[in-house]
């Protein structure tokens, strides 16, 4: 009985230093950190796909995001449930074209002026090309914070970041400034590009 209690003992024991060696693989830990984020400036091309919504004093929506971004030239698309009312956003360089379906095309060249208009609310839609990888947009100053950074009077908030190949991108965000909050969830990213 003793001895059995003993061998018991000793394997209990054998065991538990044995796990004790055993490393386990670094987990993501779902915190943002700008550090190392700096070649994702380099990334030529891009796609992410999501939910959004965004909310301001005198309205609400929300929508199905796909994005796709390729050198000088970002595409949209918004759609409600199993793609009902479908929009898409295409700008390049400093023009922008808006494509509700049905022949309903319309175009300008002032981008952010003409989708604050058809949106009925301020959405800093360049400058969330940078912030959906999870960086201040380049050349402009901002100031850090624990969970992210304050870019042009807009404050960036990571709730919740994923590991995608090699990077790590961001999977909830908020974006908000004293009248709009924008909420973008990640559900899938693909890169295409190298960011070297």
């Amino acid at each position: 009985m003793l001895v059995s209690l003993i061998i018991r003992l000793a394997t209990a024991g054998l065991t538990l230093l044995l796990a004790a060696c055993v490393t386990e693989p670094a987990v993501l830990d779902g915190k943002y950190s700008y550090t190392g984020n700096t070649r994702l400036y380099n990334l030529q091309t891009w796609s992410l796909s999501g939910r959004l919504a965004i909310s301001a004093p005198n309205d609400s929506w929300s929508a199905n995001i796909e994005w796709r971004h390729q050198p000088n030239l970002e595409k949209i698309k918004l759609s409600g449930p199993l793609g009902q009312g479908a929009v898409l956003i295409e700008l390049t360089g400093n023009a922008v074209k808006i494509d509700r379906g049905g022949g309903n095309v319309q175009t300008s060249n002032q981008p952010e002026q003409f989708i604050n208009q058809q949106l009925g609310m301020s959405v800093p839609l360049q400058s969330l090309r940078y912030w959906a990888l999870g960086v201040p947009e380049s050349n402009r100053a901002y100031q850090a914070t624990s969970d992210g950074f304050v870019q042009n009077g807009w404050l960036i908030a990571y709730k919740a970041m994923q590991q995608v190949n090699a990077e790590i991108l961001p999977h909830k965000l908020s974006v908000s400034d004293t009248r709009v909050k924008l909420k973008l969830i990640i559900d899938q990213w693909g890169l295409h590009g190298k960011s070297s």
